[in-house]
């Protein structure tokens, strides 16, 4: 949510920033906001009044009883006041919750250096990292390689929990813990400090999160209560916040969390695929930055860096995209995706997600800190996927195949495998 200071002193600015993310259906928001808020603040010019007339009747009673003179009339004044105060708050409150609801729709504003572009399709390649895979046989699907090695059993998840699920066995399984105690002990190494948090969140916590719209499209509902499945760890993490003031002393606040998360949309491959890619339930390592806004592209730059070296030392060929403006969701500033090489379909595919949301989501769940000068400031926050593992296996499978169906470990993986080298039948 944007400030809407920039709204009342710099609205070109924002519908240049609407129009940037090519949104021209909201440009009519910002009108409207300026509109309802003239007219907010000329209600709260009035209660103020009102409450200022009401102090000097107040001393006008008190003094006209000191002299015994009648204040009746001055009574009948003063009685009324408190009435019209709560119809007129009663009225500015309702226009605040209209102004709060437009606010949400209009997007972030983006960071300067993010590229132009209307979708995903103008997202600009900044790095290749590792030499795309070439081999020399036939790659199979990961998910025929699975079933074929006994390790991926989707007949019996759609059986228990339906499509968009699976089960993962021996080996394999084993594999998906491998990469989750991987990640965790990689990012504790590098300063972030390890959380578990609640797979369920509230509706409060969650509606700071994503727009009512992605709740509805990928939040399961806890029936009968005010409770949802976590669709990302970062959700939990960046809840635990919520409302705080933080001292200067405390920022930069860093955490990795670890979880299951859970989404009722799974994109456009849909809910039939067989496969490990898009999912209703998958593991993930998240890593979470709270920090003063000064502070916080230096800290986009390290989580950037810190999933580049973890591919890296999987031994996965890896390119970075930068999100072009009409890619971004809307609370997001800047971003960038990973995506890991296909020796089977011979391209890349997206496997992490970093993003600077700067304040807008810390003015959503009032996150401040105190600063140098003693004065509350939104902190800016940031998150990116360290390892969502069911893309990561999709991505081991592939690029660690071989030609007999069986699949190499990659040697960061093998202690935690027992040292075992090889998956096989």
């Amino acid at each position: 949510m944007i400030d809407i200071r920039l709204i009342r002193e710099t609205p070109e600015t924002v519908r240049k920033n609407i129009e940037k993310k090519h949104q021209h259906e909201k440009l009519h928001l910002v009108d409207k906001i300026r509109k309802k808020d003239i007219e907010w603040r000329n209600q709260k010019q009035r209660v103020d009044k009102l409450r200022h007339d009401r102090n000097i009747i107040s001393k006008e009673i008190s003094k006209a009883k000191k002299e015994k003179k009648p204040s009746t009339i001055l009574m009948k004044k003063a009685k009324l006041i408190p009435k019209k105060i709560e119809e007129i708050e009663a009225k500015a409150s309702n226009l605040q919750k209209q102004i709060k609801e437009m606010l949400l729709q209009i997007p972030n504003i983006v960071h300067e250096s993010v590229p132009h572009g209307k979708s995903a399709e103008d997202n600009e390649e900044k790095e290749v990292i590792g030499k795309p895979t070439e081999k020399k046989f036939k790659v199979k699907n990961h998910a025929e390689l699975g079933e074929e090695l006994g390790l991926l059993d989707f007949d019996s998840s759609a059986k228990i929990s339906g499509n968009g699920f699976y089960v993962l066995k021996g080996q394999l399984a084993l594999l998906n813990q491998a990469l989750i105690s991987y990640a965790r002990d990689f990012m504790v190494s590098k300063g972030y400090e390890y959380i578990e948090p609640p797979l369920m969140i509230k509706k409060e916590i969650l509606s700071g999160v994503f727009s009512k719209a992605e709740i509805e499209q990928m939040s399961y509902k806890i029936e009968g209560e005010d409770l949802y499945l976590i669709a990302t760890s970062e959700h939990p993490v960046i809840g635990m916040y919520i409302n705080k003031v933080l001292k200067k002393e405390e920022l930069p606040i860093k955490l990795t969390a670890y979880s299951m998360c859970f989404r009722k949309e799974i994109g456009s491959h849909g809910v039939d695929e067989k496969g490990l890619f898009r999912t209703h339930q998958f593991n993930k390592q998240e890593m979470v930055v709270i920090c003063k806004p000064e502070d916080s592209y230096k800290y986009y730059d390290e989580l950037l860096s810190l999933s580049k070296q973890l591919f890296k030392n999987l031994g996965i060929p890896i390119r970075e995209l930068e999100s072009s403006a009409g890619d971004l969701a809307d609370l997001k500033a800047k971003g960038a995706d990973l995506e890991a090489w296909s020796p089977r379909q011979k391209k890349y595919f997206e496997v992490t997600s970093v993003t600077n949301m700067e304040e807008a989501q810390a003015r959503r769940l009032n996150i401040r800190y105190t600063d140098e000068k003693n004065q509350k400031r939104f902190v800016h926050t940031l998150n990116n996927t360290a390892i969502a593992t069911s893309r990561a296996l999709v991505a081991i499978m592939e690029n660690y195949q071989n030609a007999d169906g069986t699949i190499d470990i990659p040697e960061v993986l093998q202690k935690y495998m027992n040292g075992k080298k090889k998956i096989e039948k």
